[in-house]
């Protein structure tokens, strides 16, 4: 999973295989998903049962899902449950939890129903009586005629005893739309779609989303990619980003060299309005799939240069947890998970894929990656950077833990770039990390998950003592790690950078402007020392900020002002319409982006260019 950190708010793995009970039946439940009835915003759902002779048994939505590392409760989306035997008639259920019924008369259970509520329409909203949002890439939408992100999680639930038997999804849907995934569907008509899953674990990591057509397809070697859009006011195309995504993919490829990939793989790209719609930004990955929600309002290059890095980031999850990964993760239990102690490798090592590849392939300069690991070395050191890695992930559900795990995306991705420093030393550059994860790749597998407290013994196997002696110290241990010394080892030294800051955020942290809640108005705070994209503009303290280049902005689409202005460039024209002491007046002119000094690096010792070439070219 990627999470993203706007600069004005948090914009709010795990690949799971067998679980722990077994059937050896192989009967079939039937699932009917009916996005043609839609309801109050609610969409039908109807479970043919297998069968029973028990007495009892429990019907269970998820509370925890893959790649989220949060306790999310999908029960909460469903209402009107009712399990009912071959006549129609009722049998009698008790709710246990937010997420599980109790059947009585199991042995006459036919079906059960129920209604499903989306879960886009409650962020930042505290509904169905809970306060934290679902990740809105792990999320479900209902827009009746025009959207579906089935997030299947969200909508089907599995019996007791019964995860191992093969689940045949139906979903019938409007005609206009298209329903996209990575899964093949087995009937031909415009409003039906049928498919068939080995296990209800693999069910799971098959998102679909259905919408109007607006999908690309492409190939990357011997792997078909295939990317749908929903964009609400048209304003982005698949056409737009695809061939972005063609350049990237085809470098991740190269990059992964070996390592087995998937012959299909969607990338279901949901763009949100933002208002009483989807907040949380980023994606969430799956085997053969991943689901992105970012914000309509993005400038395209932007949305772009963000789709690069979290989507690489997901596919690179093929790696780990997909193929690389503990007990914890081959026998994920959705109601009470037990989660792994190598988050840092999860997601650490994948989000340090995720931008060594670009340097990698030529994507970015030695400059950007330097940046990049300066920025995420001052993200982690906000968090706890005494608190063990391991023990963090192993407790990460819980407080204080749940609170530190945006942290597996910076010191986490900091973690893989030592040890990679550490082979490249002790190789003389011959060998890194991902020769480390091919080696893991080779002992384990999709099909043999390790032990836990056995990894590090195992990757200092496959490596060399100073990495066992690291993991030991700094990620099992609490003592903080000296980037310093290990750039070091690669020629590279400390250094002062300069960076574009954000015309409305000073170190992207403090605001340059407020709102007036009475007008709604945007307001430049008076009295604060103004930066240079004002002062070559000349606004002051005091001015109303009404419109930047024909559209009109207040209190409803900060965002868009905020973020837009991310992409700015120097030298562009401008236009803003202000109001000063109650007169409007429009000032033309040109961009100058305000420049900000932060810590970082740069290589200064050219005697260890070589290694230094091993490491960022390979």
């Amino acid at each position: 999973m990627k999470k993203i950190i706007f600069t004005l708010a948090i914009a709010s793995f795990i690949w799971s295989c067998k679980t722990g009970t077994t059937n050896s039946k192989k009967e079939e439940v039937n699932v009917a998903i009916d996005l043609v009835n839609v309801k109050e915003d609610k969409v039908k759902v109807t479970i043919d049962a297998p069968t029973f002779t028990s007495q009892t048994t429990t019907f269970f939505i998820p509370k925890t899902v893959p790649g989220t590392y949060s306790e999310d409760d999908y029960g909460r989306f469903i209402e009107d449950f009712k399990a009912l035997d071959a006549s129609g008639n009722g049998l009698r259920v008790t709710k246990l939890d937010k997420n599980s019924y109790k059947i009585e008369e199991a042995n006459k259970l036919a079906k059960v129903t129920y209604l499903v509520n989306d879960s886009f329409d409650t962020e930042g909203g505290g509904a169905y009586g809970q306060t934290e949002d679902v990740f809105s890439p792990a999320g479900t939408n209902i827009i009746a005629g025009e959207n579906f992100m089935l997030n299947t999680h969200g909508f089907v639930g599995y019996f007791e005893g019964k995860t191992e038997t093969p689940y045949i999804l139906t979903i019938t849907h409007p005609e206009n739309l298209l329903g996209v995934s990575a899964m093949v569907d087995l009937d031909n008509s415009n409003t039906k779609d049928v498919f068939h899953s080995s296990k209800y674990a693999t069910l799971v990591e098959m998102p679909l989303m259905y919408s109007k057509p607006d999908f690309t397809t492409f190939m990357v070697d011997d792997m078909e990619i295939i990317i749908s859009v929903y964009s609400p006011t048209g304003r982005y195309t698949a056409k737009d980003i695809t061939p972005y995504m063609e350049t990237m993919m085809s470098a991740q490829k190269k990059f992964l060299g070996k390592f087995n990939a998937t012959k299909k793989y969607a990338i279901l790209l949901y763009l949100s309005t933002m208002e009483n719609d989807a907040k949380g930004f980023g994606a969430l990955e799956h085997p053969t799939s991943t689901t992105v929600v970012m914000p309509e309002r993005m400038e395209l290059e932007q949305l772009r240069e963000q789709l690069k890095d979290i989507v690489s980031h997901e596919f690179f999850h093929i790696v780990t947890p997909l193929t690389v990964h503990s007990n914890e993760i081959q026998y994920f239990d959705f109601n009470n998970p037990q989660m792994s102690e190598h988050l840092w490798m999860y997601e650490g090592v994948t989000e340090y894929f995720a931008n060594l590849f670009q340097i990698n392939q030529g994507l970015i300069d030695e400059t950007e990656f330097y940046e990049r690991m300066a920025d995420k070395i001052q993200q982690s050191k906000r968090m706890n950077d005494k608190m063990s890695f391991t023990k963090m992930s192993k407790n990460v559900l819980k407080d204080p833990y749940k609170d530190q795990y945006i942290n597996v995306y910076q010191k986490g991705a900091l973690i893989a770039m030592c040890v990679d420093i550490l082979i490249r030393e002790n190789s003389n550059g011959q060998k890194g990390i991902l020769n480390l994860m091919q080696d893991l790749s080779n002992e384990f597998g999709t099909k043999k998950a390790f032990k836990d407290e056995e990894l590090f013994g195992t990757i200092t196997k496959f490596t060399y003592p100073a990495v066992g002696e690291f993991l030991n110290k700094y990620v099992a241990g609490e003592t903080p790690i000296p980037y310093e010394e290990y750039f070091a080892k690669m020629g590279v030294t400390p250094a002062k950078i300069e960076v574009d800051g954000n015309p409305f955020l000073k170190g992207g942290q403090i605001p340059y402007i407020t709102v007036d809640q009475s007008t709604k108005e945007i307001i430049i705070i008076p009295s604060i020392e103004l930066n240079a994209f004002m002062t070559n503009l000349g606004l002051k303290g005091g001015d109303r900020i009404l419109a930047v280049n024909g559209t009109k902005y207040n209190l409803d689409n900060i965002y868009d002002l905020v973020i837009g202005s991310m992409g700015w460039k120097d030298g562009e024209p401008i236009t803003i319409k202000i109001k000063r002491d109650g007169n409007e007046q429009e000032i033309k002119g040109t961009i100058v982006m305000p420049k900000e000094q932060q810590e970082g690096y740069q290589s200064t010792d050219n005697s260890k260019k070589a290694i230094r070439e091993a490491w960022l070219k390979g």
